[in-house]
């Protein structure tokens, strides 16, 4: 403690024991409490095992969180690990103490041996309920299992082999006819944005067999779309800020909240009340919606509008904005100034020699090893999914010796595991798809991107197989330039990675032929 701290707290003890006994007995109280939580919230105990950054008494870590720039958050975490270690811990009132850990070791304890000692919690589920409500992405125990039970069924094989000459072809046709009309020109295109609408139309005809119809006209601004991302940026920061309603009161946000769960509300609803008035159509395989609209939940009773426009909204979560986003940063790191040429020489390459100028199937979509290798390593370093938390439930040993107590929460950054050079090596920073061409995958509690144990992603080889097939058609097709290459993309803070200002290129025609 330095000088003046001491002589400041010298002149508080001389001034207590001048008045009456009972003004000695709560200024003792008050310094017992100061002391008590010098380094947490009130009333979380101060623990010393676990380094961390410095606190204010009772407040923890209320000013780093409310101060740090949002879209900052990331680096902060990853400048924490190097400074701390692969643990450290904060604290901020109205969550408590939030753990952050990036050891391998670690994130396959909680999330996969020690699974049911750790859920998603109140805390989360209430911060993102106008978005996510009863659905698998904040449901825990039971009422998540028999959801993830049941959306096993389309995730499957043969679906895999439906979806990519039924759905993600036809889509992406209908990107490179956009394109088309757009090479040449020096037009700037948004590429995260067209990602974003080739995403949510395949996910809309896959998941209740209907189109949003973003990609008929691409350059307009899809009403449904917006309100979506405006949601998931404005829950998302609910999250590390205890007094949200607060906050969204005083930012103004209330009523836009409010307006934008009302636009993504009534198209579930509409699209639920067209199904149940008509029907599955004739010959069409069942899709999730008529999955879930013929099943009943935990309790025995048919699903109601409201947990099947849950589970609309959560899947579109899922499958519309990080398979778009994970697209977007992969075209970034290749495209970059300082990108290595060769890997967008071998990328085309790849494509050339396996689709012969055609259209990928299931089955080429499998071969191209590089393709998935580009996407992978985009992964890596800019996960769609780029922190986590969950809440332990009961008290638990992480392997090393740290416990873990009841309500204290667990955080990852696959962020700052990316960028981690004793999980990666000492190039872990750099692009380098050729690490995954070595024959071993890394463990998923090295890489990951796609969660681990049982609620590893359902959709990885969906999103897989539907990246790889418009990044090979777009290869056989154009050029792309980025307007800016040797800008990193600022990301917008959100429960996902979306750029800030979109993905802005110009477009070429690939000059070479493609049939080789």
């Amino acid at each position: 403690m330095s000088s003046t701290s001491n002589q400041a707290l010298s002149k508080v003890v001389t001034r207590l024991t001048s008045r009456s006994n009972l003004s000695k007995i709560i200024g003792a109280y008050v310094l017992y409490i100061l002391f008590k939580y010098r380094r947490s919230v009130y009333p979380v105990p101060t623990r010393s095992d676990i380094p961390g950054p410095w606190c204010i008494p009772l407040l923890g870590n209320l000013f780093q969180v409310v101060t740090l720039p949002r879209n900052q958050v990331l680096q902060r975490q990853t400048y924490n690990h190097a400074l701390y270690g692969k643990i450290f811990a904060m604290t901020v009132p109205g969550v408590g103490r939030i753990i952050n850990i990036t050891d391998p070791e670690m994130i396959d304890h909680v999330l996969r041996i020690n699974f049911w000692a750790y859920e998603k919690g109140s805390h989360l589920r209430d911060a993102l309920e106008p978005l996510v409500g009863g659905g698998i992405f904040g449901a825990d125990g039971e009422h998540w299992k028999w959801q993830r039970k049941l959306a096993s069924h389309i995730f499957n094989v043969k679906a895999f082999r439906s979806y990519t000459s039924s759905v993600f072809v036809h889509e992406a046709k209908l990107v490179i006819d956009y394109l088309s009309s757009k090479a040449d020109s020096g037009e700037i295109v948004d590429l995260q944005e067209l990602f974003y609408k080739y995403t949510l139309d395949s996910f809309g005809e896959i998941a209740f067999g209907q189109s949003f119809g973003c990609l008929t006209n691409p350059g307009e601004e899809v009403p449904f779309a917006k309100a979506f991302d405006r949601l998931n940026h404005s829950l998302s920061e609910r999250l590390m800020f205890p007094l949200w309603r607060l906050r969204d009161w005083w930012k103004g946000e209330v009523g836009q909240v409010a307006r934008d769960t009302k636009v993504v509300d009534d198209f579930a609803y509409k699209v639920i009340r067209n199904r149940r008035e008509n029907g599955l159509p004739e010959g069409q395989a069942k899709d999730l919606m008529q999955l879930f609209m013929e099943t009943e939940d935990e309790n025995g009773n048919p699903l109601t509008d409201v947990m099947l426009r849950d589970t609309l909204n959560n899947f579109i979560l899922a499958g519309r904005d990080t398979t778009a986003q994970a697209l977007s940063w992969t075209f970034y790191l290749i495209h970059r100034q300082q990108a290595e040429h060769s890997i967008l020489k071998q990328l085309q390459e790849e494509t050339d020699r396996v689709l012969h100028g055609g259209d990928p199937t299931y089955e080429s979509t499998k071969q191209q090893k590089y393709a998935e290798a580009c996407f992978y390593e985009a992964l890596r370093l800019y996960p769609s999914v780029p922190k986590n938390i969950k809440t332990c439930v009961e008290d638990d040993v992480l392997p090393g010796g740290h416990k873990v107590y009841k309500n204290e929460k667990i955080a990852w950054s696959s962020w700052a595991m990316g960028r981690d050079t004793s999980i990666w090596g000492p190039d872990a920073t750099n692009y380098k798809p050729a690490r995954w061409m070595t024959g071993e995958k890394p463990s998923p509690a090295k890489f990951v991107a796609f969660h681990v144990g049982p609620r590893t992603c359902l959709g990885q080889q969906f999103a897989t197989i539907e990246a790889i097939t418009i990044m090979s058609m777009l290869m056989q097709k154009f050029e792309f330039e980025l307007v800016e290459p040797n800008m990193e993309p600022a990301y917008h803070p959100s429960l996902t990675l979306p750029m800030a200002h979109g993905l802005p290129v110009r477009i070429k025609h690939r000059a070479e032929a493609t049939s080789a």
